[in-house]
């Protein structure tokens, strides 16, 4: 392995491990999620307070009466007691249960997916979701989500092209609340439109308060990978999308004072969010870990602001509760799609504008993963292949002149000054560019950083086998050691081990014509002993990708050797000093030798002030 291969790993080792341990920081305590009060901020902004205040709700004891609730609440008191019920609707992807009290939804369950232990996909239900929502009236804050709405409906079964409408009503003395929702046949969309009709005289704010409790439940083996890919994402009116942290173990919070399109609690695979047809008035969001809550990822709260005058007119929304699939995110708003993390900018646009569409082109022929995996590397390694040449005629170049570079060496012992400048003199005669070697690796890297961040972010690949992988998405188990290694694991990767096997074997056959000596030459067999470790608990898709595209890269190197002629190269760069001897220099190289020169002085000065002192 050259020089600038070495210099490549060492990069993406230093990205991976900064990745998992560098970005956690404490934070500001998490805010209270019972957050319901609305004011107006000095920027004339209308957003969430962060204080904690208690919406006025009705006491309901065995004594009180309708009349009391009448005569303390006035109209609110309407819908105060009543007896819930549920209401499910089932579509060809998923159940949605609604309740009478307060008309939103209670629950979801995914049907096409299950959890890592088999087991019903339940994305929201009772017990780990609440929404709220609360007025600013003339008889103080009033949590509409307490009252008892009437319910109508048309039909609970629908598939294909069906649809079907279920209106909750809150009757008001001639006034209403509603709330109506819209199911498709297919899908995961549900659109909400929240109406207020009348009651413009019985309510003081300028704005409804919706808060959202979730526990985002735990649905994969990994649990600590689930919770650094878990979080609040949201997106604003100035097209700006950002999140809350998500590998911090430390309560996270913002108030964003400024429009909002959409907001939502984003797990590694699923995600359930609201998007507004509209906006809300800015927010508060946070997270936390329960850490001694294995059954929950982390907990979230949105507290969004509506405002009356949408509410009024009859504010549209639109939930999606699914699963996170790059195309299918695409068409729901937007930059939807940005709840599938796909790597930092430099990279993230490989996976977006490249190896997403091969990958789904292949997934339309091939049912196979593991198959598409290798067929991936196959084509992304026949695209780079001019790269890969032009990488190693450039070390078979310098692995042909370390002879004479070695003698320089000897001859001038440790003046590296001197050393450089003969090697630039040496370079130029022979017609060797040392940086030729290095473009190539540079320009392959994006394709090396984007796997890191497609394959375990693939919900594709969630529960697909291939050898002995039960699960593409996440670590396979070759066997458990019994015990826990600090930073490895109780288990041992099958993929990774063949990785990090196959990487050492590359690295020794690159060696075979490197000019690398020394430490530098020991780093390349250290490197694959930490990627054993980084990538031991990490996507077995993305071990499986690395071990075959070492296998391919190293097939392609024998092959180019057979085609390699290094005596001729000897020959050529021969030829080429002989011709390039009285060469003149060009303006380029004239300057850089005066720069050496002028440096190789200036350190002359400062040894000689050094020895006179």
């Amino acid at each position: 392995m050259d020089r600038n291969q070495i210099i490549g790993f060492v990069l993406m080792a230093v990205l991976l491990i900064g990745y998992m341990f560098i970005f956690e920081q404490p934070e500001e305590p998490l805010a209270d999620p019972v957050n319901t009060e609305i004011t107006t901020p000095d920027n004339g902004q209308t957003e969430p307070a962060q204080r904690n205040t208690t919406p006025q709700q009705a006491t309901i004891t065995p004594d009180t009466t309708q009349a009391d609730y009448n005569e303390q609440y006035g109209i609110w008191a309407a819908g105060i007691t009543g007896e819930e019920s549920d209401i499910t609707i089932e579509n060809d992807q998923a159940k949605f249960t609604f309740s009478t009290r307060g008309g939103l939804l209670k629950n979801v369950e995914l049907k096409e997916f299950t959890t890592w232990q088999k087991e019903p996909l339940i994305l929201l239900n009772e017990q780990s979701s609440s929404q709220t929502l609360t007025l600013q009236t003339t008889k103080g804050n009033i949590n509409i989500s307490d009252r008892y709405f009437n319910v109508n409906r048309s039909g609970t079964t629908i598939s294909g092209t069906d649809s079907t409408t279920v209106t909750f009503t809150l009757p008001m003395d001639g006034n209403s609340i509603v709330h109506t929702y819209k199911i498709g046949g297919t899908g995961y969309e549900v659109k909400h439109n929240i109406k207020v009709n009348g009651l413009q005289n019985n309510i003081v704010g300028d704005q409804m308060s919706f808060v959202w409790l979730n526990e985002m439940r735990r649905q994969e083996k990994n649990l600590e990978d689930e919770r650094n890919k878990s979080t609040i994402i949201y997106h604003t009116l100035a097209d700006e999308t950002d999140e809350l942290k998500e590998i911090s173990q430390s309560p996270e919070s913002e108030q964003i004072a400024e429009g909002i399109k959409w907001v939502a609690f984003n797990q590694k695979f699923f995600n359930a969010g609201i998007i507004a047809d509209k906006s809300f008035n800015g927010g508060l969001v946070s997270t936390e870990v329960p850490v001694t809550d294995t059954t929950t990822v982390k907990g979230g709260v949105m507290n969004l602001a509506i405002p009356m005058g949408d509410i009024y007119a009859g504010a549209d929304f639109k939930y999606y509760l699914g699963p996170n699939n790059f195309r299918g995110l695409k068409k729901v708003t937007p930059d939807y799609e940005e709840n599938v993390y796909m790597g930092y900018k430099a990279v993230s646009w490989v996976n977006k504008l490249i190896i997403v569409n091969l990958f789904y082109s292949l997934e339309s022929v091939i049912g196979n993963y593991g198959v598409i995996i290798i067929i991936i590397v196959l084509i992304i390694k026949l695209c780079l292949f001019p790269l890969s040449r032009k990488s190693y005629l450039s070390m078979a170049k310098m692995k042909a002149l370390k002879p004479e570079l070695d003698a320089m060496k000897e001859k001038l012992g440790g003046d590296q000054q001197k050393m450089q400048q003969e090697q630039m003199k040496l370079y130029r005669q022979v017609g060797v560019n040392p940086i030729s070697g290095c473009l190539p690796v540079l320009l392959q890297m994006p394709f090396l950083f984007a796997m890191f961040f497609f394959f375990p972010n693939s919900i594709e690949l969630r529960g697909e086998s291939f050898l002995w992988a039960t699960d593409l998405s996440t670590y396979d188990v070759l066997f458990y050691l019994g015990f826990e290694i600090p930073y490895y694991g109780s288990h041992v990767s099958g993929f990774t081990l063949l990785m990090t096997i196959s990487t050492i074997l590359y690295t020794w056959s690159n060696n075979q014509v490197s000019t690398v000596q020394g430490p530098m030459k020991t780093i390349g067999y250290v490197m694959p002993l930490i990627f054993m470790f980084v990538l031991n608990s990490y996507s077995s898709g993305l071990s499986f990708y690395y071990f075959v595209s070492n296998i391919v890269t190293f097939g392609q190197q024998t092959m180019i050797r057979r085609f390699v002629d290094e005596d001729k190269i000897r020959a050529t760069l021969e030829e080429n000093k002989a011709k390039n001897a009285n060469k003149k220099k060009s303006k380029f190289q004239q300057r850089l030798e005066d720069a050496m020169k002028a440096s190789q002085e200036a350190q002359k000065q400062k040894q000689g002030q050094k020895k006179k002192k």
